[in-house]
């Protein structure tokens, strides 16, 4: 927890102050505080570049990625009450464009361009510094460019997509309301931010590189005694940022005082807020929904069809759940599964049918896109079925079972209206993947969703495909999803107080959760 202290009194600060929201305390510029400021985005974005370099020259295929987000994970828990924690231009870029950057000086840059200004040359020249720091350790660099089979164009639509996700999930965890009417911050902001890398590193890394930061793509290419594909990656990830800044305030219409007021721990995982039902704002829930899901089916598909690294795509896949569900969680619900909307509904008897609807149809339009978008990348796709050696019985069962275990532990983290994870709620949903992932992708895949198994059978039918095996995968998931809010219906009876109303009995309080961890 970052606190302010001042006399007796402490309190705590909001996800904003982490990217620098409050107000310089003396007129004109604090040399001191843009000082401070100034060292902490430098340090941080010259390790980031100088673990780029370091990973990619040792050859780290499969780890590079992980390592690289735990760099900028760590650097952000280190200095993001210093400086925000950008070590990104385009990040700064989106802190600025919702107003939420530090102003160097009162009464001379309000809107903050200024700070933005000098973040982005102090975040360039750290780039450059250890660009030239790798190559000093190792004697060699590596170019920046399309990878082998892909042109500029390829290039520029995943860095664009990709660097749009880093940007939006920084926005949506460290720029709004915490808990509690934001005085308490959430404390997941930096997984969140870093767990973007390992989505986007491996999914686009063979295509790109997985730059996703302009002081990166100059700091490798000046490294390489080359000044050429740098700007081409600059310029996508500027938009890319401006893009996200956009997005955001589609996602987040409501005005800051009424998102800062917003409760969580409900709103972090339920989506329920009164304000976003109102007629005006009925499309951000579906938006939501259709921004998590498309990148979800989208990391699916280009780590599957890189195939080389297929140990680090299942990571790769939860990680980008994880992301979204950080992200628009307190928007929608954070559900990204036709099948997890399913066993919502049945958790709750059916009430919010007309919400589910819009939410499985914003969820398949989703799907379809991003695996139209995987095609048109890659020229490539992939089919659905069983597994060499394996059967459609045996893919049934896989699908069915790992199925009801993603949805129940959404049920079980997520919906309960007297225990809440809070900051945990992400990993526990998103970790699920790695369990049906690695444990049966050899049997079915381990599609668990429905907009996943849609998404690649329409992406696969434009090369030729036949279309009918996601149909089967539709069934079974839904099933699982039903299967899993009956099994939760018998396991959490004290969440359905009006059943033991019914039997003429109070229902009682749930137990407390057992205590594990630091917190034991």
């Amino acid at each position: 927890f970052w606190l302010k202290t001042s006399g007796a009194h402490t309190q705590f600060l909001a996800p904003a102050r982490l990217l620098g929201a409050h107000k310089p305390s003396l007129r004109g510029m604090d040399v001191k505080r843009l000082g401070e400021r100034g060292a902490s985005e430098f340090l941080g974005t010259y390790l980031l570049v100088f673990t780029v370099g370091c990973n990619v020259l040792s050859g780290n295929a499969i780890f590079a990625a992980i390592s690289i987000a735990a760099v900028l994970m760590v650097m952000i828990y280190n200095l993001g009450d210093v400086s925000g924690g950008h070590f990104n231009p385009a990040v700064s870029l989106a802190v600025t464009c919702i107003g939420r950057m530090e102003p160097l000086m009162e009464g001379g840059d309000e809107k903050g361009w200024l700070a933005f200004l000098a973040y982005t040359a102090v975040q360039l020249v750290a780039g450059v510094l250890g660009g030239l720091s790798y190559y000093g350790v190792f004697g060699r660099s590596f170019p920046l460019h399309p990878k082998a089979g892909f042109s500029w164009a390829e290039m520029a639509i995943v860095e664009f997509l990709y660097t749009f996700l880093l940007c939006f999930v920084v926005l949506n965890v460290a720029c709004t309301g915490g808990y509690n009417g934001g005085k308490q911050p959430n404390q997941f902001y930096g997984f969140a931010i870093g767990f973007v890398i390992i989505a986007g590193g491996y999914a686009c890394g063979w295509i790109s590189g997985g730059a996703l930061n302009p002081a990166v793509a100059l700091g490798i290419d000046v490294a390489n005694f080359s000044l050429w594909w740098c700007w081409v990656y600059m310029i996508v990830q500027f938009l890319a940022g401006g893009a996200a800044a956009l997005m955001f305030g589609f996602v987040r219409p409501l005005p800051a005082e009424k998102e800062t007021a917003k409760e969580a721990p409900e709103a972090q995982t339920s989506g329920d807020s009164k304000e976003l039902d109102q007629v005006e704002y009925m499309y951000v829930k579906p938006l939501s929904e259709f921004i998590g899901t498309y990148f979800l089916v989208l990391t699916v598909g280009l780590n599957v069809l890189q195939g080389s690294n297929h140990h680090a795509a299942v990571f790769s896949i939860a990680a980008a759940l994880i992301v979204s569900i950080y992200a628009l969680g307190d928007v929608s619900g954070g559900h990204f599964n036709p099948a997890v909307t399913v066993a919502i509904l049945a958790r709750n008897a059916g009430d919010g049918g007309g919400t589910a609807g819009f939410y499985i149809g914003a969820q398949l339009l989703a799907g379809i896109l991003a695996g139209l978008s995987f095609v048109g990348i890659t020229g490539r796709s992939f089919p659905l079925g069983p597994g060499p050696g394996f059967g459609w019985a045996s893919l049934c069962v896989a699908e069915l079972i790992f199925t009801f275990v993603l949805c129940f532990t959404v049920l079980s983290v997520a919906t309960l209206k007297t225990v809440h994870l809070k900051d945990y709620v992400g990993l526990a949903i998103g970790f699920t993947i790695l369990v049906g992932g690695y444990a049966v992708g050899a049997i079915s895949g381990a599609c668990l969703n429905p907009a996943v198994a849609i998404g690649i059978d329409i992406a696969h039918a434009t090369r030729g495909g036949m279309f009918w095996q996601s149909l089967a995968y539709t069934v079974v998931q839904c099933l699982g999803g039903i299967l899993a809010a009956c099994v939760f219906f018998i396991t959490r009876p004290d969440e359905f107080p009006e059943i033991a109303a019914m039997k003429g009995e109070e229902a009682k309080p749930a137990a407390a959760a057992p205590a594990r961890g630091a917190e034991a």
